[in-house]
């Protein structure tokens, strides 16, 4: 597709749509919106438009798909593969003024909000109110919009499941301009195919969410948390399964490498506990009951024990407790703060992970790198740091897409696969083939087709169409 710029006279009519305030093309000004947290180098928009409504959304869209202008949906900028960089330029649609808590429907337990307001703004209001928003992903300052996109998922998705769990209705513009409502607030819904389900997770290649509108749970005011040191991941990693096996299913359980735990504390500037021990599990146990929390608290402290735990940790007061989960929640920027990273972000089967860990370890030192191993245990999500360290540019260059071929390959050859809840974007997308086959791939360009005929939106993400 060969894309047309943006000039003077376009510049004009989306001055007619929005404010001329929310109309950014200095350079200067932009450089915010040219990349997001992956490695990419920046790709600067043209024009970034700041959004206040859905019918400006809409006019937009119209303008750009009867230009040929490629346009880029962004809302934090928090994503690790690219999704948000606009890297044909073009119209960057920025949500940070789409940002307000629209309704709480208490007596539904749902919550209707633009796609700009941010994870941890949602967070906190939910749960003055007694209510919880149980997708946690790592990065706080994401936006709703942007987790939807990307079906974020978080150190809560053992338990409760993802942003797509939580996702009951959406109201989505079409790169073609027209506005539609899927789903609702109904519980249930067997009426045609699930579209819903498409824009989930559809990196913003096949429509613009305006709105949102999510499901909550009630919200457990009791929590402990476990911190467990071992000798060695493979045990820490065993635990999981064992823990999972006695029908114990925790909100949260991580596994954190020694190498992560440093990390954090250098970044934090402070100790975390039994900072020797070459691995961690990471346990949160809630409940409404007290006598309940501390059999559950018990159980799982003996299976850790059983597997050859160093010790077993018990933070009992919110104080302890917020710091354990901020030292494992900042291992990614606290990475990133001492040199360049590369995330990886596989998934495999739970009782998969000791052999994943493994074979992450030996591909590190078949070629030379340090990484940090960290992850959401309790659903087979792994993360890992690649660090750039003292390698120059040449070497690094080199080494990065041999290394991530291995990583990924080990990942399907486990039965798992390239992405548990970063998305492809652009940065993987080279190695999407290796995860889906050509038939479903096939399938994918198809319905982006139907929904974009002429591939303005978001494009050159996930694939490449023909």
């Amino acid at each position: 597709m060969k894309y047309r710029k943006v000039n003077e006279r376009v510049l004009k009519q989306l001055a007619a749509i929005v404010e001329p305030n929310d109309i950014l093309s200095d350079r200067e000004r932009i450089l915010d919106y040219a990349s997001d947290e992956s490695s990419i180098e920046p790709h600067y928009p043209e024009v970034v438009v700041r959004t206040n409504t859905t019918e400006e959304v809409s006019k937009i869209l119209r303008l750009a798909n009867q230009e040929l202008i490629p346009v880029t949906p962004r809302g934090g900028g928090t994503g690790l593969c690219g999704g948000a960089v606009p890297i044909y330029g073009g119209i960057l649609i920025s949500f940070e003024k789409m940002n307000q808590i629209l309704e709480l429907d208490a007596e539904n337990l749902m919550i209707t909000v633009e796609p700009g307001v941010f994870v941890l703004d949602l967070h906190t209001y939910v749960e003055e109110h007694d209510l919880l928003y149980p997708p946690d992903p790592g990065q706080k300052l994401g936006t709703i919009g942007g987790n939807i996109s990307t079906n974020a998922g978080g150190m809560r998705g053992v338990k409760y499941g993802v942003t797509r769990d939580f996702v009951q209705g959406l109201e989505v513009v079409l790169p073609t301009s027209e506005i539609i409502d899927l789903g609702g607030k109904t519980v249930k819904n067997s009426t045609g195919y699930s579209l819903i389900d498409l824009i989930i997770g559809a990196e913003g290649t096949l429509g613009v969410i305006t709105k949102a509108i999510l499901r909550l749970v009630p919200l457990s005011k009791l929590s402990s948390t476990l911190y467990v040191p071992y000798k060695n991941l493979q045990d820490a990693s065993s635990t999981v399964s064992k823990i999972i096996q006695n029908k114990i299913i925790p909100p949260a359980i991580e596994f954190v490498d020694q190498s992560s735990i440093l990390v954090a504390e250098r970044y934090l500037k402070r100790s975390m506990p039994r900072n020797d021990a070459p691995a961690y599990v990471l346990i949160r146990i809630e409940d409404k009951d007290e006598t309940q929390i501390n059999a559950d608290i018990e159980a799982v402290g003996e299976i850790c024990l059983e597997n050859n735990a160093l010790d077993v940790l018990v933070a009992d007061t919110r104080g302890k407790q917020e710091e354990i989960w901020e030292g494992r929640s900042c291992i990614i920027d606290a990475a990133k703060a001492e040199g360049l990273v590369e995330v990886v972000d596989c998934v495999v089967p739970r009782a998969s992970i000791p052999a994943l860990i493994k074979g992450l370890n030996d591909i590190a030192k078949k070629y030379g790198v340090e990484c940090q191993n960290f992850g959401h245990a309790g659903d087979g999500n792994v993360h890992t740091n690649i660090l750039k360290k003292t390698m120059n540019d040449d070497e690094w260059n080199n080494k990065i897409p041999h290394l991530l071929l291995d990583i990924y390959t080990l990942s399907v050859s486990l039965h798992g696969t390239i992405s548990g809840e970063h998305g492809i974007g652009l940065t993987r997308k080279q190695y999407f083939p290796m995860a889906r086959d050509e038939k479903q791939i096939e399938l994918m360009k198809e319905i982006k087709r139907v929904f974009d005929p002429n591939n303005i939106l978001n494009p050159g993400k996930i694939f490449d169409l023909d």
